[in-house]
């Protein structure tokens, strides 16, 4: 009976130990890890993080259209043709390539821009102006950048 009272009192108490460590860590860990930056992100940095998230799924989205219709969407139509069908286009999604019916922003509520490079290693980029909202700036962001 004795051994079950001890053994008990030292599982209580590792468990406070346990929790206390959890604490600890949680309170000034993240620094010590190396982790503090992901406490103090700007809203910038969110931002930025947001729209390089648009930018690969629209990416992505673009080669599925490439693969499903043998061809790009035109530059005239742009995004738009990932969610409106084509008139030239036979083999169609239901609803569309995106599940939104509306074409994503980016996090500055800026249209994304989608231009053709044929020719080039890339055929297509979708680019994002970024913060300072002009296109061709260096803060530019673009769905061929490896993030």
């Amino acid at each position: 009976m004795k051994w079950l009272e001890f053994t008990g009192k030292v599982v209580i108490a590792f468990a406070i130990v346990i929790v206390g460590l959890l604490l600890l860590y949680h309170i000034g860990g993240f620094r010590l890890a190396g982790l503090s930056h992901v406490r103090r992100e700007s809203p910038v940095t969110g931002r930025i993080l947001v729209t390089k998230a648009n930018l690969k799924v629209l990416h992505s989205t673009v080669k599925q259209f490439k693969m499903d219709t043998g061809r790009f969407p035109t530059e005239a139509a742009g995004l738009r043709e990932l969610i409106e069908r084509p008139s030239d286009v036979t083999t169609w999604e239901g609803g569309g390539y995106l599940e939104a019916t509306e074409l994503p922003i980016d996090a500055w509520g800026n249209d994304f821009i989608y231009e053709l490079r044929p020719g080039s290693y890339q055929q297509f980029v979708i680019i994002s102006a970024g913060p300072d909202e002009k296109k061709g700036t260096e803060d530019d962001l673009l769905s061929t950048d490896a993030y």
